[in-house]
């Protein structure tokens, strides 16, 4: 249930808190003090979108925030599955700042707007005189029957083999264009696949060839340098390694008078082997160094076809050349083998339909099963409001191919008076007549689910007199099993509450700010009066309002 809720900057409100009550919570207020400002920001925290032109200040940030008392609600596996910290007592925070940035947390861990507009969707039902629109949805009327008929678990498992059938039906579509593709095209694949396999390529050899023509190309050019430079090295008169053993055995003359002396010589030793190494180095890789007109031709003719094979590819690797061909021959196993695939997945769909057949039969038996009790309970309800003439007809009919929510079409047809035949819902139903009957389902929807807290706003329009205290006993007896918050014009109502909170504007300032207050008793028998006849109630109205409340 929502325990608590602030708000700051937004519309007419500069900073509120309110704390609300088990039971029926009433609202009242004149019209534009700021009863319906508050369900906005609270929807907020629901996961609606926000704009920042309805700030108060627009130089300030909006932040709203609820403490909802979730434990016994079922909800902990949402908070794993989102990975959400769960508390017993959470706490809903949404941010706007100027620009029109948005930032929401669950207990202070930042998510997004989808995660929390699924978990406000799981704590609250706002119900305005606006939503009578949604009892014409055939959604929400399924969603009436499944409640009903107990059946999320069966519902949730349908859904997940639908799911399941749904992306096997579509890869069975796939699989089956490129079988059909690959046999159209299995000439042409056959043919690159023999040219690339026959050119038997190696991943790094292309670079390996370039190297060594670059060598053969610059043979003679590689051979006299190398000759040159063993001569500078070893074979002139003025050789290096000549010169270099002249010092050393200078310095081996000289090593007595100077342990330093000695340890030049040593190093001076060790270069002398490194220049002899590197000497023999030269000497043979210019006797391995010649001119092989046949092995460049060969290597040019290696190359020419790899280059031919990478620009026909659009390719400019070896390695690349590789990958085509394993997919060709992908596409060769597909064109040869692709039926045997395609019928292993049919069998596997048809297994998965005659399973989702069997749940959708299970549904609709169950969706049946619970459509007289609706038909009752609700009309019931509505006899209790002072419509005792009300026929509501549930029609329950199959459709030709699974849906998401399984093979069903349901309409909801109503009548509100005695000789009429029932029809369309939209179509024969006044505006108070629709709120009468949202209520009846919603009473019946609140007994079958684990809703923490339902609000409603205004639905009470179209009704008074004793209707209205009927309407107002109905959501009393609501409020037995859930936290029931409701907006109401209608004195018969609220005094059913067991909390009445006054919305009002404070116009005492240059700036006018919507406020909010908690009614004592003597405070509530003031504004029931009020309501009853008026700004300055006379006595016999305090002594009605006095009725209304059981004082």
């Amino acid at each position: 249930m929502l325990q608590r809720l602030t708000i700051n900057n937004y519309a007419l409100i500069d900073n509120l808190d309110i704390s609300f009550d088990n039971g029926l919570n009433i609202l009242t207020g004149e019209t534009g003090a700021g009863k319906s400002i508050i369900l906005g920001a609270l929807s907020l925290i629901l996961g609606q979108r926000a704009e920042s032109r309805y700030f108060f200040n627009q130089q300030k940030k909006c932040v709203i925030e609820g403490q909802f008392k979730i434990d016994g609600f079922h909800l902990k596996s949402f908070f794993e599955e989102n990975d959400f910290d769960y508390e017993a007592e959470t706490v809903l925070r949404r941010e706007i700042t100027a620009d029109g940035k948005s930032r929401a947390f669950v207990n202070d861990t930042p998510v997004n707007l989808t995660s929390l507009k699924q978990l406000g969707e799981r704590l609250i039902d706002i119900h305005s005189q606006h939503a009578t629109l949604e009892i014409n949805d055939a959604g929400f009327q399924l969603l009436v029957i499944d409640a009903q008929a107990k059946s999320d678990a069966l519902l949730n498992t349908y859904q997940q083999r639908f799911k399941q059938y749904k992306n096997e039906t579509a890869r069975l579509k796939q699989l089956t264009e490129e079988n059909d593709k690959a046999k159209a095209d299995l000439d042409y694949y056959q043919f690159q696949y023999d040219e690339l396999e026959k050119a038997d390529l190696v991943a790094d050899e292309q670079e390996q060839l370039e190297q060594e023509l670059y060598a053969l190309n610059h043979a003679e050019e590689i051979k006299r340098n190398l000759l040159a430079v063993a001569y500078v090295l070893q074979d002139s008169e003025a050789a290096a390694l000549n010169q270099l053993k002249e010092a050393a055995q200078q310095l081996s003359n000289l090593s007595k008078y100077n342990p330093q002396i000695e340890e030049l010589h040593t190093r001076l030793g060790s270069t002398i082997i490194e220049i002899k190494d590197i000497a023999a180095e030269v000497e043979n890789i210019e006797q391995r160094t010649f001119t092989d007109e046949a092995r460049a031709e060969e290597i040019n003719t290696r190359l020419s076809m790899i280059y031919n094979l990478q620009k026909k590819h659009r390719v400019t690797t070896n390695a690349e050349l590789l990958q085509i061909q394993d997919d060709l021959s992908g596409k060769l196993q597909q064109a040869l083998f692709g039926d045997e695939a395609i019928e292993k997945l049919q069998k596997e769909i048809a297994a998965i339909k005659a399973e989702l057949q069997k749940l959708a039969d299970e549904l609709s038996d169950k969706r049946a099963k619970a459509i007289p009790a609706i038909e009752q309970q609700v009309v019931a309800t509505l006899a209790e409001m002072g419509m005792k003439d009300s026929v509501l007809k549930v029609e329950l009919s199959t459709v030709a191919d699974f849906t998401k929510t399984g093979t069903d079409n349901v309409r909801f047809l109503f009548s509100a008076n005695k000789g009429h035949a029932p029809g369309e819902m939209s179509k024969v139903a006044s505006g108070g007549e629709l709120s009468r009957l949202m209520l009846g389902i919603k009473s019946l929807i609140a007994q079958n689910t684990a809703l923490p807290t339902i609000i409603f706003d205004e639905i009470d329009t179209g009704v008074s007199g004793e209707v209205a205290s009927k309407v107002g006993t109905i959501m009393e007896r609501l409020a037995a099993n859930l936290q029931v918050i409701t907006i109401t014009h209608l004195p018969q109502i609220a005094g059913k509450g067991e909390s009445h909170y006054f919305v009002y504007k404070d116009n005492e300032s240059a700036t006018t700010y919507t406020r909010i207050k908690k009614l004592n008793q003597q405070e509530r028998i003031l504004e029931i009066a009020k309501m009853l006849s008026g700004d300055k109630p006379g006595e016999s109205a305090i002594q009605n309002a006095k009725e209304l409340l059981g004082v």
